[in-house]
């Protein structure tokens, strides 16, 4: 199974419409499913990711549509969180880590900072992977781009960069 990634598009906010080239880039990746970690910020933007695969997105702190908090979806063997994260007091591995075992997630997605980040952690005998895509339309201190998760035995995590 894979499953796109992404986050903090903010169109109609501070963008009239999603870039061509994150469109095509995930027309190429032909995901099973794209998940959509907050900010997506207008409805257009999200039927757009829904023409390409289902999706599932959490709203964000710039978010006027109705939207949960979080979602769980399964992937194979593995359970997935999303949230934005704007509702967690710090975005720290510790707290981020803690979100995860009290979701009861393999892996948590979240955005917010607009920033890359993956890693993973143990903490009470579990293992969590946490992912923020970054954002393909306003990135942080790196280049736009989204994740790619190819899930089978394992998780396999791919950045891609839209330049």
């Amino acid at each position: 199974m894979k499953l796109a990634v992404v986050s903090d598009t903010h169109v109609g906010d501070r963008l009239r419409s999603l870039p061509f080239l994150l469109l095509s880039s995930l027309e190429g990746e032909k995901p099973d499913l794209i998940l959509h970690a907050g900010d997506v910020s207008s409805a257009e933007a999200l039927e757009a990711f829904e023409d390409i695969a289902p999706t599932v997105a959490v709203r964000g702190n710039a978010d006027r549509l109705h939207l949960p908090e979080e979602e769980t979806v399964a992937a194979g063997e593995f359970r997935i969180g999303i949230i934005h994260g704007h509702q967690l007091f710090s975005l720290s591995a510790q707290s981020l880590t803690l979100k995860a075992l009290e979701m009861g997630v393999d892996v948590l997605i979240f955005g917010h900072t607009h920033r890359y980040y993956y890693d993973s952690y143990s903490l009470h005998g579990r293992r969590v992977t946490l992912l923020n895509p970054g954002s393909p339309t306003f990135p942080r201190f790196e280049g736009p781009g989204f994740a790619v998760l190819n899930v089978g035995d394992e998780i396999e995590i791919r950045r891609v960069l839209l330049y």
